[in-house]
Order: C-alpha cells, then structure tokens, then sequence
C-alpha cells in the first residue's frame, strides 16, 4: 500500500501542528500571567503610595493638591521635593553640604523621600512593560495558533 504525494505531507504535519498549537497556548496561557502580575503590581504600588496621603503642594509643576497614587504624581511630588531642599540649603546638594551644616538632616530626608518616589515611578514603569509583553505574548501565541496547520 502507497500513499499518494497529497496524505505524505499530513502525516508529518501534524505532530508540528500539535506542538505549534501548543507552543501557541503557553504563549496566551504566559501572557495572561504577565498582564495579571502587572496589573496587580500596579495596583499595589498605587494603594500604598496613596496610603501615605502626599498631597502635592501648590507651587508644583503640575497636579496641585492631589494625591501621590499613579507615576506622574510621584514624579511631581520628588520634584517639588528636590526644589524646596535646594531652597532650604542655598542651592547646594547634600554632598556639597558640610558635615556641620543644620540644613544635611533635611537635604538627607529629601533625597530619600525623592528616592523613594521615584522607585516607585520606575514600579509602575516595569508594571506597564510586564503589561505590554503580556498582551504581545498573548497576540503571538494566538497568531501561532491560527497559522498551525
């Protein structure tokens, strides 16, 4: 018994097409993962930053009066920060300050503070890209799907 030119090929395609739709699944089943931690890093990141109650001060760059919750309200806020240490210290950074200077305590708390706020802009940051590779695997692995054979 021979097989016509036409049944060869499909015996060897479909022990691919399954291993293609399953490497399309892991991809969706991935991704999904992916967009569901970043979403939920973002969320969290977002509830303990509001938590804190920073209410951005009036002579911010922007978002005067609103609460720290999201990436560019933490931004605003350790600018403003850093603006007010400068004033308080002549323009001088905690590194150009004496040892004795009354005003490195503070210029000390102020560059926590800022780096504090923007760990938590680059959080939201790696949440977005988490978010975005997560709906790139799902896109791909459902394109691997449709074009196994």
């Amino acid at each position: 018994m021979t097989s016509t030119p036409e049944e060869a090929p499909a015996t060897r395609v479909a022990p691919r097409s399954r291993a293609l739709k399953l490497v399309g699944l892991a991809g969706i089943a991935g991704g999904i993962v992916f967009v569901l931690v970043g979403v939920l890093i973002w969320v969290a990141v977002a509830t303990q930053l509001r938590a804190e109650n920073i209410v951005i001060p009036p002579d911010a760059i922007a978002f005067q009066g609103q609460t720290v919750s999201g990436p560019l309200t933490a931004y605003v806020q350790a600018d403003i920060i850093q603006r007010h240490a400068l004033e308080l210290s002549d323009g001088r950074t905690y590194a150009e300050l004496d040892r004795d200077d009354p005003a490195r305590a503070t210029m000390m708390n102020a560059s926590f503070l800022r780096a504090s706020l923007f760990t938590s802009v680059v959080s939201f940051g790696v949440a977005a890209f988490a978010i975005g590779v997560g709906l790139l695997f799902v896109l791909f692995g459902w394109a691997v799907r449709r074009l196994a054979p």
